[in-house]
């Protein structure tokens, strides 16, 4: 990783030191040599998504972001070998993205099949904790993308949006079959083709996070996944059908149903 010229990792100690990365608000004069639109996709994985994309839409620049580098090497390898100018990775925790990006920076944000967090509201990616760093960075017309296979995240997710009032442009339940799977939707990361085998339904929203005063957190109880998530190293076994179809709370699961948190 450390040999890729696309590939960006610093130390807490040397953002601490330094006031932030010194590629902050410039990452489009200093990484890209263009003025194009800046997306992040967090959680990026093995960045099919970012690279994806980055094909997509050479009008834009793209850089995926991950904390596990074992994972982003992939993407970073593809890119680099098929000479990709528009795409780029940052190892780095999420939490610290404004140590990253200027205000106003990111025109788009991509969370793409994150940990649902069922536990710590603190620690999901569509929280209001997270909503306020997207904030931070986001240009005021600035989008956020989540696609899960999570109800649990989907439907938090609509009640934040709900709860402080932003602009919703897309949403379904169902991308697959909702008519709108397009090229950009249809990217399919190695995740999703296995929630996909499994028989599960893919859900989609794109709003916009205006800028507001305050966060509200939505007060609304959330039916858990019934369904484990995979883990990166090891498999988990599908879902049995009827559960998948009659969810009921992970504490009536036994432990090897219950996704992890």
């Amino acid at each position: 990783m450390a040999a890729f010229p696309h590939v960006f990792q610093y130390p807490f100690a040397v953002l601490q030191s330094k006031g932030g990365c010194p590629q902050k608000g410039r990452w489009n004069e200093d990484v890209f040599g263009n003025d194009r639109p800046l997306v992040l996709e967090l959680g990026c994985g093995r960045g099919e998504y970012t690279v994806g994309l980055g094909k997509l839409f050479p009008e834009k620049n793209f850089i995926g972001i991950d904390i596990k580098g074992a994972r982003m090497w992939a993407g970073a390898k593809e890119s680099l070998e098929t000479g990709m100018k528009n795409v780029a990775f940052l190892r780095t925790d999420i939490e610290l993205i404004d140590h990253f990006f200027a205000p106003g920076e990111v025109a788009e944000i991509w969370l793409t099949f994150p940990d649902p967090q069922m536990k710590k509201v603190s620690k999901r990616l569509t929280g209001t904790r997270f909503m306020r760093l997207y904030r931070e960075i986001l240009s005021d017309e600035g989008a956020v993308h989540l696609k899960t296979d999570s109800r649990f995240l989907y439907t938090y997710t609509c009640e934040m949006i709900k709860a402080n009032h932003f602009p919703v442009q897309v949403c379904t339940d169902d991308l697959y079959h909702s008519g709108i799977a397009d090229e950009i939707l249809s990217i399919r990361t190695f995740y999703e083709q296995q929630w996909l085998d499994r028989g599960l339904k893919i859900k989609y929203i794109r709003f916009a996070c205006e800028p507001r005063d305050t966060l509200i957190e939505p007060d609304t109880a959330i039916e858990p996944d019934p369904y484990r998530s995979y883990n990166r190293s090891r498999r988990s076994s599908p879902p049995n059908r009827n559960d998948a179809a009659h969810p009921v709370g992970k504490d009536h699961l036994p432990p090897e149903n219950k996704r992890s948190i």
